[in-house]
């Protein structure tokens, strides 16, 4: 492994860890660079992950000030923040992330991610946005993929109960041990807009309706120029009518998207549930974790969780020629 040694600090800090996955993988996390985008509670969960596990560094990306609804599911955000002025989400959280490892360096980066040119996202090696647009994670992702080195890129949306997660590695390459060989595998990622781009009826009919839902809910706000989660139950008439015209395209029936769940989703608005948050932040951690340090099988593409039935699933939506 090429790269400067763990410090005797660092040995000792992460002893436990490096006995799960070896000295050379937690070498690479410590010298790897995290940029976040657009906090929330279930980013809170995962910065905390990554910043415990011992990565190099993480850069925050939020100007928005704190507000009341950022209290209800953010453990980072102390409770009289919200009264103070002046200090935004990137900073707050920053201040707090500090105590968890000060041995991470923990930073701020003022502005809009997608105003940034690409010169910055060549200091990363993984970008992790939420509460974006569809519009907005098309650019991030697009950005990620112009750079001559391959940068991570990582998306996850929280509605209440729902969530959603999804990955973009490029192309991977990463090894597991099986007998006493190393054997080498290669992943092929789309795009989030390749992605979302495959055609409904050429997807598994057990395909979660999470996944379907979710779309429907992208299209409203970018057709209506909604910011992200910017939806009430007031919307449902005109959700149901896009439902059916994006259902009518892609040649598939209406009831692949329940009106329940989009009715569910909408008055969740950007609202998130903290238990919700807790296990989207872990799995977000773990995947970025593992993708930094080449051990373990990473997720593709899509992560689906429902509080309603407690399941995890993973779903694999890729174009024919990526398989």
């Amino acid at each position: 492994m090429d790269g400067e040694e763990l410090t005797a600090q660092q040995t000792a800090l992460y002893d436990r860890q490096i006995r799960v996955w070896g000295v050379d993988a937690q070498k690479r996390l410590s010298k790897a660079n995290v940029l976040v985008s657009g906090l929330n509670g279930t980013l809170a969960e995962f910065c905390k992950n990554v910043v415990l596990a011992g990565v190099g560094s993480l850069t925050l990306m939020d100007d928005r000030l704190v507000s009341d609804d950022d209290l209800r599911s953010n453990f980072l955000i102390p409770p009289d923040e919200a009264k103070k002025s002046g200090g935004s989400l990137a900073e707050v959280y920053c201040n707090s992330l500090k105590e968890f490892n000060p041995m991470v360096h923990v930073s701020v980066e003022k502005g809009n991610l997608t105003q940034f040119h690409g010169d910055l996202f060549d200091k990363f090696d993984a970008v992790v946005v939420s509460c974006c647009t569809l519009k907005e994670k098309r650019m991030i992702n697009e950005k990620c993929r112009e750079r001559d080195r391959r940068i991570a890129f990582y998306t996850v949306e929280c509605r209440d109960s729902c969530g959603e997660i999804f990955v973009d590695l490029q192309n991977y390459t990463y090894a597991q041990k099986k007998s006493d060989d190393n054997v080498k595998y290669h992943l092929e990622y789309p795009s989030f807009q390749e992605a979302i781009s495959v055609p409904w009826r050429d997807l598994p009919r057990k395909t979660t309706k999470t996944y379907f839902a979710m779309r429907v809910l992208e299209h409203f706000e970018y057709f209506h120029n909604r910011k992200y989660g910017e939806t009430s139950a007031s919307d449902l008439p005109i959700v149901l009518n896009l439902r059916k015209t994006l259902c009518d395209e892609q040649g598939v029936n209406e009831s692949l998207i329940p009106e329940k769940l989009l009715d569910h989703l909408l008055s969740a608005g950007a609202k998130e549930h903290p238990p919700v948050c807790a296990i989207l932040g872990g799995i977000l951690g773990q995947e970025v974790i593992k993708a930094i340090s080449g051990k373990g099988d990473p997720l593709k593409n899509f992560f689906y969780f429902d509080a309603a039935d407690g399941k995890g699933i993973i779903e694999d939506i890729s174009p024919v020629s990526k398989h």
